[in-house]
C-alpha cells in the first residue's frame, strides 16, 4: 500500500510535533533538578554529615566544625559525645565558643593520642623539661659568678704589684736617713761653736 503526498506531509508534521513536546518536557525536568538543588542549599557541616542528620542554617556546630575538616568533630564526638558538645557550646557566651571548641579539640587529640593520661601527660612533660631548663639556668648563673669574681681577684693582685703601690725605693730611704743625720749634726755643730755662756741650755 502507498502513501500520497498528503499523507507523507501529516505523518512529517506529527513527528515534528513528537520531537518539540519531547524536548519541553526534558528541559522542565532539568529545570525541575537544578531547583531541587538549590533548595537542598550547601554541604552539611561536619558534625551533621558524621551524625547523619539535617544540617539547619541555625545548627550550633557548622560555625565551628566545618565541613572540610570532618576529623576535628570526629575526634570531639568520640571522647565528649555529640549531646554534651551541643550542652556546652549552648551554656556559654557565643565570643566563648570559638576557645571552647579549641580547648575541646587539643583535649580530645591528646585523649587520642594518650588514653591514661591525655592533655595532663603533655602538661607533665612541659614541667619536666621546665624544671630540667631552670637547673641548667642556675648552674650556668653560678659558673658566670665565680668568673667574675675569679677576673676580680685578678685584678685586684694586679693592682697590687703595680710600680705605682709599690714600697719606695732602697736610694730614697738611705737618702732620708742621710739628710735627717746632717740635719742632726748641723745642730751640734752649731751649738758647739757657740759659747759657754751663750748656750741654749743656759738660765
Amino acid at each position: 500500500m502507498y502513501m500520497d503526498e498528503e499523507d507523507m506531509m501529516m505523518m512529517r508534521k506529527v513527528l515534528r510535533s513528537d520531537r518539540g513536546s519531547a524536548g519541553g518536557s526534558q528541559g522542565q525536568l532539568t529545570a525541575s533538578s537544578a531547583a531541587a538543588a538549590g533548595a537542598v542549599g550547601p554541604s552539611p557541616c561536619a558534625a551533621c554529615k558524621l551524625l547523619r542528620r539535617r544540617c539547619t542554617p541555625d545548627c550550633i556546630f557548622a560555625p565551628y566544625f566545618p565541613a572540610h575538616q570532618p576529623h576535628k568533630f570526629a575526634s570531639v564526638h568520640k571522647v565528649f559525645g555529640a549531646s554534651n558538645v551541643n550542652k556546652m557550646l549552648q551554656e556559654l557566651p557565643e565570643h566563648q565558643r570559638s576557645d571552647a571548641v579549641s580547648s575541646m579539640v587539643y583535649e580530645a587529640n591528646a585523649r587520642v593520642r594518650d588514653p591514661v593520661y591525655g592533655c595532663v601527660g603533655a602538661i607533665s612533660c612541659l614541667q619536666q623539661q621546665i624544671d630540667h631548663l631552670q637547673k641548667e639556668l642556675a648552674l650556668a648563673q653560678a659558673e658566670v659568678v665565680q668568673l667574675r669574681l675569679r677576673q676580680f681577684g685578678s685584678d685586684a693582685n694586679a693592682a697590687t704589684n703595680s710600680p705605682e703601690t709599690a714600697s719606695p725605693s732602697p736610694t730614697y730611704v738611705l737618702s732620708s736617713s742621710h739628710q735627717s743625720r746632717s740635719f742632726f749634726s748641723m745642730d751640734l755643730v752649731d751649738e758647739a761653736s757657740m759659747r759657754p755662756e751663750e748656750s741654749l741650755w743656759s738660765c
